[in-house]
């Protein structure tokens, strides 16, 4: 993701004093939104933020199932996409915290039968800061798959034995494999399955009651139908199988439970202040232009004040999404979509809207 979508509104943000509630133009928001999934041909989506815990506004629009007229509303469940990252990123910092893992520590230290590679030993801390150089999805088949992958090892087969991108900790590839390797660890450490293991520590914690692992055989009350853009047209896609890429792209959600993850970062319920701390370090220099990564978190605000915005975009078939979170102001931003191949805009969306909230100023959606 590119800085200059948020160069100017990081300068606005830390500019002056936060404005009160009570002045934020949300009707501006509103309009703003629309005019994006009108621009932007997205089919339905739902947008909202907190200040200091308390949901301040929300606003859905369009339609969770277009042929139908089904609207979308604060109910409709969408998939997370990326978003999932920060979740096992928090995941895996639980367990450091209790000393069950080590960041320095190799894959192999807590999954022995997992390969050793020519290249060099990967860590934990490799894995969740994508430096070590696993690859990404190889085909569109890998992308939009249909094969059910009943545990997250069965999933690491389609990977596992390819060679490394390069030598461990040297550069940096995104690459939601290596989140499923960690979603491996999480279950050899704590003898829990995955998902098992962030409903217990992670949902359930933070209030989150209507989110959970998209599973391919299971119809969900509220979900949404999925769409990708093609051209100038958004049309209904095909559903993939999303179990190669649970711990790093594989949930769905709704805004209320995003917004109470995003709190809990805030208040140190998930992880402590000191963890925290550690998450939000910038881990590679991904040179000028490009936001430097954490440990399973975008930090957006590296360029005015290191971790003064943390977050993550999220893209996978049938869903444009992104999470903003801003700490020392108390302010969680939460946009979600139902439709592909809009990401761009959908961020710079919730770019705008911090302009809103804190400052009064906003900008036209490009």
């Amino acid at each position: 993701m590119n800085n200059k979508y948020f160069l100017m509104i990081l300068l606005l943000l830390f500019a002056g004093s936060t404005m009160s509630q009570n002045k934020i133009d949300n009707s501006k928001a509103n309009d703003l939104f629309k005019e994006l999934l009108k621009e932007s041909k997205i089919v339905g989506g739902i947008t909202g933020y907190s200040i200091d815990g308390q949901l301040v506004w929300q606003t859905a629009e369009g339609y969770a199932n277009e042929k139908s007229k089904i609207p979308f509303n604060k109910n409709t469940i969408t998939r997370t996409g990326s978003i999932a990252k920060c979740i096992t990123g928090v995941a895996v910092l639980q367990l450091v915290e209790q000393g069950q893992i080590d960041l320095n520590e190799t894959i192999q230290t807590y999954v022995p039968s997992y390969p050793i590679y020519p290249e060099g030993d990967i860590t934990i801390k490799h894995l969740l800061s994508h430096m070590s150089g696993i690859g990404g999805y190889e085909s569109a088949k890998e992308t939009e798959s249909k094969k059910e992958y009943a545990t997250l090892n069965e999933a690491t087969h389609i990977f596992k034995d390819r060679k490394l991108k390069f030598t461990p900790g040297s550069s940096y590839n995104y690459t939601t494999y290596g989140y499923v390797v960690l979603g491996r660890v999480i279950e050899e450490v704590t003898g829990m399955t995955y998902e098992a293991y962030v409903k217990k520590h992670i949902f359930d914690v933070a209030g989150m009651n209507n989110s959970g692992v998209e599973h391919f055989d299971v119809e969900y009350d509220n979900k949404s139908k999925l769409y990708h853009k093609q051209r100038r047209k958004a049309k209904e896609a095909k559903k993939n199988n999303l179990s190669n890429r649970i711990p790093g792209g594989g949930f769905y959600t709704t805004l209320e439970d995003m917004i109470k993850f995003g709190n809990s970062i805030i208040n140190h319920s998930l992880i402590k202040k000191e963890t925290y701390g550690l998450m939000v370090e910038k881990q590679f220099d991904r040179g000028e232009g490009n936001n430097p990564y954490g440990f399973g978190w975008f930090l957006y605000g590296g360029l005015v004040k290191p971790a003064s915005i943390i977050g993550h975009s999220g893209e996978l078939t049938g869903a444009s999404n992104q999470l903003f979170i801003l700490p020392e102001r108390k302010t969680v931003i939460v946009v979600l979509t139902n439709t592909s191949g809009t990401w761009k805009d959908v961020v710079q969306y919730g770019g705008v809207l911090i302009q809103i909230i804190h400052e009064g100023n906003y900008g036209k959606i490009k």
